[in-house]
């Protein structure tokens, strides 16, 4: 890498073109895919000194599964090391050399699940986008912080794509390398500005959170968020809705494709308004003459077999239930003192966040918020509304900002 970037601060980051950056320092590194070269990676890696920069590509939106197809770290003193996880069970020998060690992550929480997979676990971490966030930048893409602290400019063209490809064109892992050759200098630059803020400690609880998270519960419903469900009306086309939902889900399951890539969910709205009973009437819907709705016509038939036979009794809700507080926007009409105490919460935040020049949802989640107004704690005062965002999740300096002025809002 021969270019130099320009000295970045935020007066000159507006003024100062930053500098393409298109290959690696020290050049793209032979991708690792056999026992052999893993462990002499391994012993390198361990052999490295400082923190660990550590990425993983995905093959979202192509691939039904959510586990890494590339895994890419960088030490100093070790370089880049990308690594092909599929010839491998696991890479608990490369935890074990990382053990203890900073890993440095940009959206830690969209690669950790896929690390985890493979025995990969922080004990500590630093999110740069995070970090981005609670320093109240505007854009926080791994790209846009890296121009402006660095002086870099990456490009991002490979993101979205098919990472299960085999082989991974050149430009791939070159990209896939690029993704970790600043990261540890970014994350200094991010310590740097957070630490001048006074935010460093902000960030320290939110980063130890990120390592301690547990895997999301499955959502209620999870085929109530077919794209234009809307359109459906009565019990009974919400059941084919349900039925063509989990048949589809189960056979991107086997295929291990993205339930998009089998047949899109306009195409299951449709066949819940039409009710096919034939082959040919179903092949004749739109979203059904592809590969996937034409040879598994049967199958899809089946389905909507299943739903037109439930008695009435196993018929879904026309609305969804909700295990907590119902939409924001009915609260007005369901519980005004409740949409008040809302109102009141929500401007809280939004001043302190604006005083703390950081995003509303990252100085307290608005699921939390709605949750506290909805039904608060019996008792008034400072302390029960702590002990009740400590429940819900919240973090001690979140709860140190919030909540005095959160008790005042939600005492009616």
């Amino acid at each position: 890498m021969t270019d130099q970037p320009p000295t970045q601060g935020d007066a000159s980051a507006t003024t100062v073109a930053p500098v393409l950056l298109t290959e690696p320092r020290d050049g793209v590194p032979d991708t690792i895919e056999t026992a052999a070269a893993l462990a002499r990676a391994v012993e390198a890696v361990a052999a490295g000194t400082g923190p660990v920069a550590i990425d993983a590509e995905r093959a979202s939106g192509y691939r039904y599964s959510a586990r890494a197809y590339l895994i890419q770290l960088r030490r100093e003193g070790t370089g880049t090391v990308l690594i092909d996880p599929l010839p491998f069970a696991d890479l608990r020998t490369l935890g074990a050399a990382i053990n203890g060690a900073e890993w440095i992550l940009h959206a830690a929480s969209q690669d950790l699940p896929c690390l985890a997979e493979l025995d990969l676990r922080p004990q500590t971490l630093f999110d740069t986008e995070l970090g981005a966030r609670l320093a109240g930048f505007e854009r926080v893409g791994l790209a846009a912080i890296t121009e402006r602290l660095l002086g870099y400019s990456l490009e991002k063209h490979h993101s979205a794509a098919d990472w299960s490809t085999r082989p991974l064109p050149d430009s791939w892992l070159t990209y896939a390398a690029l993704d970790v050759e600043l990261l540890i200098d970014l994350r200094d630059s991010l310590a740097a500005e957070l630490t001048e803020q006074g935010k460093q400690d902000w960030a320290a609880e939110e980063f130890a959170a990120l390592t301690q998270a547990s895997a999301p519960a499955p959502r209620n419903d999870p085929w109530r968020r077919t794209s234009g469900i809307h359109k459906v009306r009565g019990a009974r086309a919400l059941a084919r809705v349900r039925a063509m939902w989990h048949a589809r889900d189960e056979l991107a399951s086997r295929r291990d494709l993205a339930p998009s890539k089998i047949v899109p969910d306009a195409a299951i709205v449709a066949a819940a308004q039409a009710d096919p009973k034939a082959e040919r009437e179903l092949v004749g819907l739109a979203g059904f003459r592809g590969r996937f709705g034409r040879s598994h016509a049967r199958y899809w038939l089946r389905a909507l077999t299943k739903a037109r036979e439930l008695p009435d009794a196993e018929l879904p809700r026309t609305s969804p239930s909700h295990d907590g507080p119902p939409p924001a926007h009915r609260w007005s009409e369901r519980d005004p003192v409740a949409a008040a105490r809302l109102a009141r919460a929500r401007a809280v935040v939004t001043e302190v966040a604006t005083e703390r020049n950081l995003p509303t949802e990252n100085l307290m989640a608005p699921a939390t918020v709605r949750a506290l107004c909805w039904t608060p704690p019996t008792e008034t005062g400072e302390a029960p509304v702590a002990e009740f965002l400590r429940s819900h999740g919240a973090r001690e300096w979140q709860i140190g900002l919030l909540a005095t002025q959160l008790a005042e809002a939600v005492q009616d």
